[in-house]
């Protein structure tokens, strides 16, 4: 089998770990940056240039598309589908997980549990929107933000308007949702593939920070969810039409509430804390997929 890992970090642990597994059962496995990539658009005709190279024989592709360019990053995966080339992460999954409004949108309206979130445009009242959500803390979390950063936790209403106010003056779109106080600093990521959870992990903030993301400090055990948490973790990646991501969750005392789904979650942390190597488990979904395209 013929693998395309789409990633522009050929270094990164996730690529990494994606490119040895896939060698080990025996596929040819290459990394192209999805960015290099020149779409033809032609009827009946769909190519992809790598530089000079037409890519062809590809059977399978890993997206590994990072947040700020996924636009033109759906768009390539949009062209291997229309190729006929099976991807492990859909060009409509990407796009609706990836749009943080849309997300929650999609997935509260499913009747999934989330934090209370507001959004608004640039003009909305900040005092307003902190009422809206309950009064204070509150967090704000801008819309481009990912690995916890552009997530910030304010305390006090002056402390709120004011990040408000400086957001919409700078024309940054951004969502304000309420602080669940009894998760005490801690989150769960489940990480899904194929419609199964096959590792999860309890995350806790340093001390004095709430933003639980090991990017930012913070420490992992491995987990087993409860039946709720693996039916949200589940519901939440189906929605979204997702075969492979990362579902972060805050417990609280109304049940697991989603924080977001990743599309391209990362493996360092979830694989070295939970010992399951989570790439395998990915390259075996599309064996699994193609084998069944093929009877």
């Amino acid at each position: 089998m013929n693998i395309a890992i789409l990633s522009r970090g050929p270094g990164l642990y996730s690529t990494q770990n994606l490119l040895r597994t896939g060698l080990s059962k025996g596929h040819n496995v290459r990394v192209l940056d999805h960015m290099r990539c020149n779409i033809v658009i032609e009827k009946d005709c769909p190519i992809i240039y790598y530089g000079n190279e037409v890519l062809t024989n590809v059977d399978a592709i890993i997206p590994r598309i990072g947040a700020s360019v996924t636009f033109y990053g759906a768009a390539i995966v949009r062209q291997f589908e229309l190729m006929g080339v099976h991807s492990a992460t859909s060009s409509e999954g990407l796009l609706r997980s990836r749009d943080k409004l849309r997300c929650l949108q999609l997935l509260s309206t499913a009747g999934l549990g989330m934090p209370k979130t507001v959004f608004s445009d640039y003009t909305g009242s900040a005092e307003d929107l902190v009422r809206a959500v309950g009064g204070c803390p509150v967090v704000i979390k801008i819309l481009s933000g990912t690995h916890g950063m552009g997530v910030v936790l304010a305390e006090t209403k002056q402390a709120a308007v004011s990040m408000i106010d400086a957001f919409n003056s700078l024309k940054e779109r951004v969502l304000v949702q309420e602080f669940i106080n009894e998760s005490k600093g801690t989150d769960i990521r489940a990480f899904v593939v194929d419609g199964e959870v096959v590792a999860a992990m309890k995350r806790r903030a340093q001390p004095g920070e709430f933003r639980s993301n090991l990017h930012q400090g913070g420490t992992a055990i491995a987990i087993k969810l409860s039946a709720e948490e693996e039916k949200t973790a589940l519901d939440a990646a189906r929605i979204l039409g997702l075969k492979v991501a990362g579902v972060d969750m805050l417990p609280s005392n109304r049940g697991p509430l989603i924080l977001e789904v990743n599309p391209s979650p990362g493996l360092e942390g979830i694989t070295k804390t939970t010992g399951i190597n989570v790439a395998a488990r990915i390259i075996e979904s599309i064996e699994k997929e193609l084998a069944s395209k093929k009877n």
